[in-house]
Parts: C-alpha cells; sequence; structure tokens
C-alpha cells in the first residue's frame, strides 16, 4: 500500500521544477547559456491579424459586416475605424448591414450607433461588444 505524497513532498517538487525552468533566464555568464547544446529560437513577431479589408473598403459614415469572421467594421470619421462584434445582443442573429449611421440587425429591428455600437433602437438590451481590429498601411486587421 502506498501513501499518497505530503503537501511537503508536492510543494518541494514543485520548487524544483520552478527553479529548474526558471534557471534558463539567468544572467548571460551562466554555464548552461554558455553551453554548445543549449538551443535559443528567435522570438516570433507579433501578427498583425487576419486581413479584413483594404481601409477604402469602408465608407465614411457607414461601415461593412464581416459575416464569416462575425465582425462589424465601422468608419465614423475618416481615418477612425471600429470594430464590433457582428452577432446582436438581443437573440443572437447577425447583423447584416450598416446604413444611416447605425448597425442594422434583421431579426427584430436592433440598432447599434456606428460610434460605440450603443443601442439605438431595441430590442437589443446592451451594445455590441467591441473588437480589436490595426490598421496598417492600406489594410485593416482582425486581431
Amino acid at each position: 500500500m502506498t501513501n499518497p505524497p505530503t503537501r511537503r513532498t508536492v510543494l518541494g517538487t514543485g520548487a524544483v521544477f520552478l527553479l529548474a525552468g526558471c534557471s534558463k533566464y539567468g544572467d548571460n555568464n551562466s554555464s548552461s547559456a554558455s553551453s554548445p547544446t543549449a538551443t535559443t529560437s528567435p522570438i516570433a513577431k507579433p501578427s498583425a491579424g487576419k486581413e479584413l479589408a483594404e481601409k477604402s473598403d469602408i465608407p465614411v459614415g457607414g461601415g461593412k459586416v464581416f459575416k464569416e469572421e462575425k465582425v462589424v467594421v465601422t468608419q465614423p470619421k475618416k481615418g477612425e475605424f471600429k470594430a464590433f462584434s457582428a452577432i446582436c445582443t438581443h437573440q443572437g442573429c447577425t447583423v447584416n448591414k450598416v446604413a444611416d449611421g447605425t448597425i442594422d440587425c434583421p431579426c427584430h429591428g436592433s440598432k447599434y450607433r456606428i460610434t460605440d455600437a450603443s443601442v439605438v433602437a431595441g430590442p437589443a438590451p446592451r451594445p455590441l461588444p467591441a473588437k480589436k481590429i490595426t490598421v496598417k498601411g492600406k489594410s485593416i486587421f482582425l486581431v
């Protein structure tokens, strides 16, 4: 019959693994850093994300719905781009158009402002959640 490990055993073992894992981040004079068997990998540059559209595809004062990505991108003012979930907060329908300064849901008539996705007309109970985008060069990327 074996006894379960004690708290001291578990904590001691965890500390050993923690210290072993951290040792590779020590100063450059450590023996493991100069070891011929030590390997280093290049730091990956963060990706800009998935390209959605070119800036010119999003009309000023309007926007565009990307059904596959479930996101809507708006341009309330020239050069100012915003992105929100395209899923209506009422019952989960996908919004289908951006017109007259609002993002519109076809199911029950909910409308959201293109500036901040706040509710203009119900029955939606809350704004559309914001999505993160980056604008790089002529393109808009979903992060």
